[in-house]
């Protein structure tokens, strides 16, 4: 039974739809209408008669939405919550149903098929075309998938103009709402079907992208519009609500487009009012891209201007870069004297894309654009023209630049308030960002750690999520060299954040990534390090920040380094100092750069060009500890244990340089030590790296020296941290096991459980263990117990030879 239109008589509908019963069985005729209509009577009478023996039954009642009585609608219910048992109901209707069916529901008697489900796929609509003998590439289907947003009405209309049609790839790429046939049918079932009102309403919000009931007050002159709209969205009338709270809406692609062509013939010059009052209104609630949208389209250009300056910086701190260019782009084509205004937006998207040299023009033409504008805007302008100097200075390279500008920026005025106070924390956040990415780069890590810290602290404060994640990634980098732990904890932190911000693949992120994967790759751990320094890779645009941009290629060459992959490792490091060589200042890294360069250069047997890149090497960098570690290493190549000493007795002698040198320098000394047949020195030196290693668990220094086949020798040196340093020669020897390759029928350790098994082989006592780990003999005592139960022993030779076969342990009898 299809309901007739706009029915409103509740006897008439239950007389019709019982002559369809009737008419199905082969029974008589209805009776006519008459007066006195008892509907719970005739409610008795349908279930009646769809229970008579016989097939089982099907009700279909279609266009339930016509059914306008409340009466008919209540007793329809009745009917459909008491069916006799042969008989299914179906019922069809553009809106949620008028009544409740909740029993059914709760009793699991009741499929519902909503508009979601209704859609048509991507799948689904590549199907339809190839049913109907349409060829399209992939990216035409998807076009028309994405326009129609699966409404099967429209991919049919679609599918019927596109038949016959020479060039359907062009039809697709130009299909809307306002395709005739289209047209035609939004026209004739939804929009001349609305009364006056929700008409006038449709009308009037159809140029917004997205809107709620305030705006669509504004715009329609009229109260209550969000109730319209929500009646519009149950009616599924193509509009969609966009919140779970459903208080902004959308109008369906199609829709959307008949709307704005009706408007454009019926009402064409209030078009650029309604703009005007729609960025009046996403101004004052802080919805800047949107309020200069509608400027824009209203072709209010000076104002567009003034206000896209004015918030640009803004804009891009909110991680929105790509919103500013865009915005930019929706300008008239001018030239940059036609639009002073502009220079600043162009500054900000320049820098954005590394164009350094067109970022400093602008910012020349913005310079002269402020002197020119009120007081009010002067500050602004000038305020953020010394903000971007800082971080131009900071694109290049140019740390001595960074510092002498940080004093440069205008301090904030005692009566800023409002937009002028919220630009001065906007722009003393970005200030500490530079300063303190500026310090990590020098490493002059204290600082940096206070300023980012600081930055990160009042980005959050004042809603600067994209702040905080920039100061948060270099923040890991800056902790690094004080504590590990710490240094993960920022990266993490700084990755959670981006995120949940959607900015997982953004440069802002990169820096947590490639210090992650340092300390992956610092801790033995090459592959997972590798993985999230190609993450960081991914992140980092071609012309991308220097800084960030030597680092990752110094990283990168650890990892063969470590495997003795040297040509591999030589080609990263070239690559670093490539990007070292365009920078207007040194980056402290490039001690690094140098000093691996040269000594990867004695590894591959390159004596002459290490010692060419040695003699060439400047005053401020041949006294460092990378560079006498790197002039050992060639003296210990040419076979002159002795000069290798003599070079590295500074760096020994003295407690200044980073871990990681020192690490090196005694695993060096080690090394000579050996050569010269001195092994109660070697052994010491040896000792003095472990110390130094073990708190962060620093493996990759006595892989990068080849000191780790130390432990290996016949009779390898005894040594207080027995487990670390089987630890080490698992590492590179290939032994050491991922957590995949533990026997499925053994519960796998934890990584404290791990490190107290690695030190069972060794004749310490658990109170020794404990001490060694920093815990109380109590935590030694649950572990063991735990490491027990998890490797089936019952005794501490069977859980060190269960480990052994598990691979969790060496293969080799640990001193």
């Amino acid at each position: 039974m299809t309901v007739r239109p706009e029915q409103q008589d509740a006897q008439l509908f239950w007389l019709a739809l019982l002559g369809v019963v009737r008419s199905a069985s082969g029974g008589i005729e209805p009776p006519p209408p008459a007066p006195g209509f008892n509907g719970s009577a005739m409610v008795a009478r349908v279930r009646s008669e769809l229970a008579a023996p016989g097939e089982p039954v099907v009700l279909v009642i279609d266009d339930l939405h016509e059914l306008a009585s409340t009466e008919a609608n209540e007793q329809l219910a009745t009917l459909l919550t008491s069916l006799p048992t042969n008989v299914h109901a179906i019922v069809a209707t553009r809106g949620e149903p008028p009544f409740r069916l909740h029993q059914l529901r709760l009793a699991g008697q009741l499929a519902e098929i909503r508009p979601a489900q209704l859609r048509f796929t991507a799948e689904e609509t590549r199907t339809l075309l190839a049913a109907n003998a349409i060829t399209l590439p992939a990216p035409a289907v998807a076009t028309l998938h994405e326009r129609t947003e699966g409404w099967a009405a429209g991919l049919r209309l679609a599918v019927l103009s596109l038949a016959g049609r020479p060039d359907p790839e062009r039809f697709v790429a130009q299909f809307s709402g306002t395709d005739r046939t289209v047209a035609e049918y939004l026209l004739a079932e939804m929009l001349d079907r609305q009364p006056p009102d929700v008409r006038h309403l449709l009308l009037r919000t159809c140029l917004l992208d997205r809107f709620n009931g305030e705006l669509a007050d504004l715009l329609a002159d009229a109260c209550g519009s969000e109730r319209t709209l929500l009646d519009l969205e149950e009616a599924n009338a193509f509009v969609v609500s966009l919140d779970p709270a459903r208080t902004w809406f959308r109008y369906h692609h199609l829709f959307r487009d008949l709307l704005r062509l009706e408007l454009r013939r019926s009402a064409p010059a209030e078009i650029p009012t309604l703009h005007r009052l729609a960025a009046r209104w996403f101004g004052d609630h802080g919805e800047i891209a949107d309020a200069i949208r509608h400027q824009q389209a209203a072709g209010d250009w000076t104002e567009a201007a003034d206000l896209l300056a004015d918030h640009a910086l803004s804009l891009t701190l909110d991680g929105k870069a790509a919103t500013v260019a865009a915005l930019l782009g929706g300008f008239p084509a001018r030239t940059g004297t036609d639009s002073p205004g502009l220079a600043l937006v162009r500054a900000v998207a320049d820098l954005g894309q590394r164009h350094l040299e067109q970022a400093d023009a602008q910012l020349d033409a913005a310079r002269a654009y402020a002197a020119t504008v009120p007081p009010d805007r002067q500050n602004r302008l000038n305020t953020a023209i010394a903000s971007l100097n800082l971080l131009t200075a900071r694109l290049r390279g140019h740390f001595d630049g960074v510092f002498a500008q940080v004093d440069a920026l205008p301090a904030p005025t005692a009566d800023s308030e409002g937009f002028d106070a919220s630009l001065g924390n906007d722009l003393r956040a970005l200030a500490l960002l530079n300063l303190g990415v500026t310090e990590a780069w020098s490493l002059r890590l204290a600082d940096s750690r206070r300023h980012l810290t600081e930055g990160a602290t009042l980005a959050g404060d004042i809603g600067r999520p994209y702040l905080q994640v920039a100061c948060l990634a270099h923040l890991g980098f800056a902790a690094a060299g004080d504590s590990f732990v710490e240094a993960r904890q920022y990266c993490h932190d700084a990755i959670a954040l981006a995120a949940q911000h959607g900015w997982g693949t953004e440069p802002v992120i990169a820096p947590a990534y490639a210090t992650f994967a340092g300390l992956l790759i610092s801790t033995g751990d090459l592959d997972r390090g590798e993985r999230w320094l190609d993450r960081a890779r991914r992140a980092t645009p071609t012309a991308g920040e220097p800084g960030i941009q030597l680092l990752i290629h110094l990283l990168a060459a650890l990892p063969p380094a470590a495997r003795g992959q040297y040509d591999q490792a030589l080609t990263e490091l070239r690559a670093a100092a490539q990007v070292q060589a365009h920078m207007a200042g040194r980056h402290a890294l490039t001690s690094w750069v140098v000093a691996w360069t040269i000594a990867t250069h004695a590894r591959l047997g390159h004596l002459d060009q290490a010692r060419a890149a040695l003699a060439a090497v400047d005053d401020d960098l041949s006294g460092t500890s990378e560079l006498r570690n790197a002039a050992a290493t060639v003296r210990l190549a040419a076979h002159d244990p002795a000069g290798a000493r003599r070079e590295l007795e500074p760096v020994l002698a003295g407690s200044a340089g980073t871990t990681f040198a020192r690490i090196e320098a005694a695993l060096l000394d080690a090394l000579a030590g050996r050569d010269l047949g001195d092994d109660r020195a070697g052994a010491a030196a040896l000792e003095r790296a472990l110390d130094l290693a073990e708190p962060d668990r620093l493996i990759l220094p006595f892989a990068m020296t080849g000191a780790w086949t130390l432990f290996t020798a016949a009779e390898p040196p005894r040594t207080a941290h027995p487990a670390f340093a089987a630890e080490i020669v698992d590492a590179f020897r290939g032994s050491r096991p991922s957590r995949g390759t533990i026997s499925e029928r053994v519960e796998p350790l934890s990584r404290t459980e791990l490190r107290v098994l690695r030190y069972l082989p060794t004749n310490l006592t658990r109170p020794e263990i404990a001490e060694q780990l920093s815990v109380s003999v109590n935590t030694v005592n649950t572990h063991i117990r735990r490491i027990y139960r998890k490797l089936d022993a019952t005794d501490r030779s069977t859980a060190v030879q269960r480990g052994r076969d598990l691979r969790l342990l060496s293969s080799r009898p640990t001193p």
